[in-house]
């Protein structure tokens, strides 16, 4: 990878423009107290502007702001007319559009295709702030508003939705958005490099239309367009062949050769001399010949109709992930093809700290007044220092967005952070509630090697089993942590981030520096599951890292005098996964003590690979072909709900629909009124016979009972309490 340019080396677009503002205007009155006649970007987006680097608009617009640039913020517009996206006038440049931090369809309903009562980035939870589909609707409207305005797409809806992909809420493939939101250009991934100098670009006079080299970026472009002279097309079939393979011909067979194939005029062989080439001039060839070379997907016409194509489309995108080498990807979309340019270069560290050191106002715009934003609530006190994730989870939607090379920030940086909220954040008590990132112990790591990251492959650093050439050396980050907890005015700092604790076990140091001073009693930790069957499709490790990690968390924990507990986190009805496994799954929670009270239930997320899985039934982690492993999904409803109710066998509400099930499965054993039994025999009258969720809890009592009164009739019929109570409990009595 060629050096790329630094974010923060461009000329100012503005050189008078040299004060922050505030808060990026949201009003025309905003912007006439700042002294200005029009905006050169406005950011459009689903969530309300909340000034904190955790929210994209907030981080986009500051970051175009220190390059000089003008920028407004039109925050939840009315989509119903395009009245709204005039609010701010025409930009000099472009609207920037994004649903939101989230996919708005994730964002509206829940796997069970409901939606949601709350919206986490909206003033007072309000759920209906925002459209389905709110990208294409927003940009659509702005392309309304403005007709010669020019429109750019991106966020982790644009990301998630570059090609055509599975739709959950439609159960179907449905294509780009980038054909459907009549987009000029689509930024996907961390995309802040190509927003840089796209928007110089722009300023500087060039057409949106003509840039067309980016990285990071997805365009339309006529069907066949190549940048330049010199590039070809490989079909991903070619070398990644779906379908039956068809046997190659045996060079060796001897067959009569037809007479034009003697040595005629027109087939006379041609001599040229042989050159000999050093093993760099070989490679240098190679990448050389990579870099100009754009592999052609099936297109939006074969991949909706074919399951197959479509898990082959995913693996070859998965594969072409990494920045060191992937290529370009075209994919048909009708007459047109959707142009991916390889994905963007990681920030540097001092690129990172340049970010997230800008002059963030580090809250909810005033116009929100006293509003309650969930979202806002939940971060406030937290600290990001990294991005990415290399674990490659297939159900995650990590990797497809923020990519598997780990950004970090500088260890200065976030100290001044933390500061800062000492300092700024209103009702700020002492405790950092998170120091953090996708996940929480990778900061600083990576590839040992930096040839051997930017050549590799792999889906994950870390499955089936650690790579040898992954640095998993903690003592940055225990270094991080203990000089933040060393800043005067704070009394806690806490890691409430997911722990890829396969990782953590590698370094017995981190786990007792952790368990000692950052963990507030209670640890959530994500084994997903029990079974090596879903666990090999959701790319996790199997139970022995757990059994590891549980241990010496058991023990430092005992060393530092606390009571502390993990709480661990599963999935249900992920691909992969059959009744047997959800009832093993349950036989070993109940084994444990653990009863959860928040489950979660498969959700697929576009173009993640757990989804290909759940669409088209094939395994797309490795060859795909119609012969290739078959993939167990649970679709049907009743069954998603069964898988489920595994997880709370303890509820009384899901007892009949286990029963039911643990009769058809052969395994009556399992019920009864004793410990060793998974459910009771009968559901007693207090709790009602119906199988409606929550209606057995309605029936204890008037309005909602509380939960210690809950638990104590569900205990007299051998459910055991809660998880908060009862691993506790049996962990005194073990004592």
């Amino acid at each position: 990878m060629n050096a790329p340019k630094n974010l923060f080396s461009y000329p100012r677009h503005r050189a008078d423009y040299t004060t922050p503002a505030p808060f990026l205007p949201m009003s025309r009155a905003e912007m006439e107290a700042l002294g200005w006649d029009s905006c050169d970007v406005i950011l459009v987006t689903g969530d309300a502007y909340i000034d904190h680097p955790s929210f994209g608009m907030a981080l986009v617009g500051r970051l175009l702001e220190k390059q000089g640039f003008r920028v407004g913020i039109i925050s939840q517009p009315d989509w119903h007319s395009a009245e709204a996206f005039r609010a701010l006038g025409r930009p000099n440049l472009y609207f920037g559009v994004t649903a939101g931090n989230m996919d708005s369809m994730i964002n509206r309903y829940t796997s069970d295709r409901k939606i949601r009562s709350e919206d986490a980035y909206t003033a007072d939870g309000d759920p209906n702030k925002r459209p389905d589909r709110a990208l294409v609707v927003y940009a659509q409207r702005a392309r309304e508003a403005y007709p010669d305005a020019n429109v750019v797409v991106g966020s982790i809806e644009a990301s998630l939705r570059r090609i055509a992909h599975y739709d959950y809420w439609s159960d179907k493939v449905r294509r780009s958005v980038l054909p459907d939101s009549k987009a000029d250009i689509l930024l996907y991934g961390n995309a802040e490099r190509a927003l840089v100098e796209l928007t110089h670009r722009i300023a500087a006079g060039e057409p949106i239309k003509s840039i067309r080299d980016l990285r990071g970026t997805a365009f339309m472009a006529p069907s066949g367009w190549k940048p330049a002279d010199g590039w070809t097309e490989a079909n991903s079939t070619r070398y990644d062949t779906p379908g039956r393979v068809e046997a190659h011909p045996d060079p060796y067979e001897m067959k009569q050769k037809e007479p034009a194939s003697c040595g005629t005029a027109e087939t006379a062989v041609v001599e040229r001399p042989v050159v000999i080439l050093s093993r760099e001039e070989r490679q240098a060839a190679l990448r050389e010949q990579r870099s100009k070379t754009v592999v052609r997907l099936p297109s939006y016409d074969a991949v909706k109709d074919d399951p197959i194509l479509y898990a082959h489309a995913s693996r070859v995108l998965h594969l072409e992930s990494n920045p060191g080498n992937a290529r370009a990807l075209v994919q048909a979309h009708g007459e047109r093809d959707v142009w991916l340019n390889p994905p963007p270069l990681p920030l540097a560290m001092d690129e990172m700290d340049g970010v997230y050191d800008m002059p963030y106002a580090r809250s909810p715009h005033p116009a929100y007044g006293k509003a309650h934003i969930p979202a806002w609530e939940m971060i406030r006190f937290s600290v990001n220092i990294m991005r990415g994730c290399f674990g490659g989870c297939t159900f995650c939607s990590i990797t497809e967005h923020e990519g598997r090379i780990i950004q970090s920030r500088s260890e200065p940086s976030i100290l001044r952070e933390i500061e800062l909220i000492r300092d700024k954040t209103k009702g700020f008590t002492g405790t950092i509630s998170d120091l953090g990132g996708p996940t929480a112990n990778m900061y600083r790591l990576a590839c040992k090697d930096k040839k051997i990251e930017e050549s590799c492959r792999r889906l994950s650093c870390v499955y089936p089993s650690i790579c040898v050439n992954l640095n998993t050396d903690h003592s940055k980050l225990i270094q991080l942590y203990r000089k933040a907890r060393a800043i005067p005015g704070i009394k806690k700092i806490l890691v409430s981030s997911g722990l890829r604790y396969d990782l953590a076990v590698k370094s017995p140091e981190y786990v007792k520096e952790l368990v000692t001073h950052h963990v507030g009693g209670l640890l959530k930790i994500a084994p997903e599951h029990s079974e090596d069957g879903p666990l090999s499709k959701m790319m996790k490790p199997g139970m022995g890292s757990y059994y590891a990690f549980k241990e010496m968390f058991e023990r430092f924990s005992r060393e530092a005098g606390k009571e502390q507990y993990l709480i661990p986190y599963f999935i249900a009805a992920h691909p992969g996964t059959t009744d047997e496994d959800m009832l093993n799954l349950a036989i070993w929670l109940k084994k444990n003590n653990f009863q959860l009270d928040q489950v979660q239930t498969f959700l697929p997320t576009p173009m993640a690979m757990a989804t290909a899985m759940y669409h088209g039934r094939k395994n797309p982690l490795h060859k795909v072909s119609a012969d290739s492993e078959a993939v167990e999904t649970v679709r049907a409803g009743k069954i998603r709900r069964l898988h489920k109710a595994f997880l709370r066998y303890h509820d009384p509400d899901n007892w009949p629909i286990l029963r039911e099930a643990l009769q058809r499965m052969g395994r009556s054993d399992l019920i009864g009124n004793s410990d060793r039994h998974l459910v009771p025999r009968y559901t007693p009258p207090a709790f009602g016979a119906s199988t409606q969720p929550g209606q057995a809890r309605k029936q204890i009592g008037s309005g909602t009972p509380s939960r210690k009164a809950f638990d104590a009739k569900a205990g007299k019929f051998g459910a055991r309490p809660s998880y908060k109570t009862s691993a506790v409990k049996a962990a005194r009595k073990a004592k």
